[in-house]
């Protein structure tokens, strides 16, 4: 049984929980957190993982290197920390690193980190009830994925702030032309 925090409006914990998979709906203005991670090799690629097949939520599809929902007690950081433990077996330290940027939906907050990472495949550690494969793909290889329903339908824009935001400091513009602001 997986319980999660359920925050107001402003991000605050509310100090009541609900959990997962329970069918009980969140009520209005309660919300939860969940985290996403991209991970972008050297040459450019995106670490992708492919959903198990018998997954409730987007079975087979691709999706980003790893996401999930926070659970009771957990930060941000420490959700994608055992998030990238859980689904890929691999570790990072996320103590001093925040989300690129966190995209706000109808029932949550989404915080999607991403980060420079050379990874070989064959030390991945693959969850065996989430995750059946992974590979590294190009932009162009996610957008034909999406465009042939074979990847978790995020917009294209999602993708392009993952790749775009890679190595840049904090912030909704480019900032890498020398001028601190």
């Amino acid at each position: 049984m997986e319980k999660y925090d359920i925050y107001d409006i402003n991000r605050i914990k509310t100090g009541r929980v609900n959990v997962r998979g329970s069918g009980i709906k969140l009520k209005e203005g309660e919300y939860r957190m969940v985290v996403h991670l991209c991970i972008i090799n050297s040459k450019g690629e995106m670490l992708i993982q492919q959903r198990q097949a018998d997954k409730a939520g987007w079975p087979n599809l691709w999706d980003v290197s790893v996401g999930g929902c926070s659970i009771a007690g957990e930060n941000s950081r420490d959700a994608v920390t055992r998030e990238l433990s859980e689904e890929l077996g691999l570790k990072f330290d996320f103590e001093n690193v925040r989300p690129k940027f966190t995209i706000n939906f109808e029932r949550g907050f989404d915080d999607w980190y991403v980060i420079n990472m050379d990874v070989d495949l064959v030390n991945l550690k693959l969850q065996e009830e989430e995750v059946q494969d992974a590979r590294f793909a190009s932009r162009e290889e996610i957008y034909r994925l999406i465009d042939e329903s074979q990847f978790i339908h995020y917009h294209k824009s999602v993708i392009d702030m993952c790749f775009d935001m890679v190595g840049l400091e904090y912030g909704a513009f480019n900032s890498n032309d020398g001028k601190k602001i």
